[in-house]
């Protein structure tokens, strides 16, 4: 079984049992957040999509941990000007586990 999920404006395929990083999300570590926003449920020979959203299907979800991603490097340059710039970006994140999906 499986979902697809609008969690801040993105879309995440998610199953029970499964880590999953999504933009920061304002939650303590530790607590629990329920999704609303289901687009489509899979079960085993059954397929249900929302039109756009499925109605009474949520996701639960155990917030893990906070922390930043991997570090992006941006440079531009433009040859022959003396024009260089480095910047670098790292992401918010927060790690979810997926504790369960119910189908209304």
């Amino acid at each position: 079984m499986y979902a697809v999920v609008k969690i801040k404006s993105r879309q995440f395929r998610v199953e029970p049992d499964m880590r999953l990083q999504v933009p920061s999300l304002a939650e303590e570590v530790g607590t629990t957040v329920n999704f609303d926003e289901v687009l489509l449920i899979h079960d085993e020979n059954e397929v249900k999509v929302g039109d756009p959203l499925l109605k009474g299907c949520t996701v639960i979800a155990e917030v893990l941990r906070h922390g930043r991603s991997r570090k992006i490097v941006v440079f531009k340059k433009k040859r022959r000007k003396n024009y260089r710039r480095k910047k670098g970006h790292r992401q918010f994140f927060t790690e979810l586990l997926i504790k369960e999906i119910t189908s209304g």
